[in-house]
């Protein structure tokens, strides 16, 4: 591993604190992201809002990189490892292809599934973009988010009170919120849609740095939630991200800000001590969200697919996650794709555990999903 990555994910997996009692008052500066290159294309550099991106790198003092065509070059290093490195430093400026304008459902997080960008800046050991997104782990931000705004409302349900739709299936928002804007952007706009017409909006993170977002006229149209884990596999396994405290400091302060908000607990899995160090991420939730009017909870346990396990396993040599596919069932989808998870009685486990030690700390908060 090269020695400059190996120092990032290092810094990342720093002790963090064992509670929530203080999380409120975290002095630590939130985590961000400060890529090595910024490219534009020439069509990004088009758009006003292309521009825009092209003045938050400016005022970084980011080194700005002005692409001759419309063609992101120079990603490709010796081996597999330098192309990550490669990939992982860099923000792309691109515009969104016209497949980005036909959206896609995404049950059961959303109705629809919309792009800010593609690529995520952190380095989780269990990505679950490794099986979806191809190349280069790069981050593309789209310069025309208007336009991808606009389309939304053709997907408007009328016959439905909500039609939500989802923005951070390919890229972590907050993460570079500081770089683009475009999750204050997107918040705006569904905070400014007629009451009567139901779209709401759905992100979710594992960095902290909210402030910018809590004097935004929402309207509760927008329901923010953070991604955590038990903190053992968040300092193994979720290198460049904010700590899981952190991640609770921030989304307390969502919600004292008017937002709807919620946990994503992925992936969860039967780790040593599961059931006590699950138990301390609850209790920690608990402390933080007392008094959120209004929690969800999402649940995913780990699975991987033979593509994602051979990225992943080649991004992350020296990883502890375990891919063993003899501990695992196999499921198929409608295409005949095969996934790994876990067997049915630790899945059966692993959830009664979870919805009882819910129901027990937060009763008001709603389960929307095991899987």
């Amino acid at each position: 591993m090269p020695a400059d990555l190996l120092q990032e994910l290092t810094e990342a997996q720093e002790a963090t604190p064992s509670a929530v009692a203080s999380a409120p008052g975290l002095s630590a500066a939130p985590r961000r992201w400060l890529p090595r290159r910024v490219a534009f294309t020439p069509a990004a550099l088009a758009e006003p809002y292309g521009q825009r991106i092209r003045e938050r790198a400016e005022a970084l003092s980011l080194p700005v990189e002005i692409l001759p065509a419309n063609r992101l070059t120079g990603l490709r290093g010796a081996d597999e490892r330098e192309t990550y490195r490669l990939g992982k430093s860099t923000l792309a400026v691109v515009t969104a292809p016209p497949g980005a304008f036909k959206l896609q459902p995404i049950p059961p997080s959303a109705d629809w599934q919309f792009h800010l960008a593609e690529g995520c800046p952190a380095h989780c050991q269990y990505c679950y973009l490794a099986g979806s997104l191809s190349g280069p782990p790069v981050v593309r931000v789209f310069a025309n988010l208007p336009s991808i705004l606009d389309n939304l409302a053709r997907y408007l349900r009328p016959d439905r009170p909500e039609t939500s739709f989802e923005v951070s299936c390919y890229t972590d928002p907050l993460g570079i919120e500081h770089l683009t804007g475009s999750l204050a952007e997107c918040i705006r706009w569904f905070g400014a849609r007629p009451p009567g017409d139901g779209a709401h909006l759905r992100w979710v993170s594992k960095f902290d740095a909210v402030d910018p977002l809590l004097e935004l006229p929402h309207h509760e149209r927008t329901r923010c939630r953070a991604s955590v884990n038990a903190v053992s596999v968040s300092r193994r396994l979720e290198g460049g991200t904010s700590p899981v405290p952190a991640r609770l400091a921030g989304l307390r302060k969502l919600a004292q800000a008017g937002y709807p908000v919620g946990l994503v607990v992925a992936p969860i899995m039967p780790i040593e001590n599961w059931e006590e160090e699950y138990g301390a991420l609850l209790d920690q939730a608990a402390l933080a969200l007392a008094n959120a009017p209004d929690i969800t909870f999402e649940l995913i346990s780990h699975r991987f697919t033979p593509g994602s396990k051979e990225i992943l396993q080649g991004w992350y040599p020296n990883t502890t996650l375990d891919f063993d596919e003899e501990k695992r069932a196999r499921k198929f989808n409608k295409y005949g794709g095969v996934k790994y998870v876990y067997p049915r009685d630790i899945m059966s486990a692993l959830r009664g555990f979870f919805e009882r030690g819910i129901a027990e700390r937060l009763p008001r908060a709603r389960i929307l999903y095991w899987t």
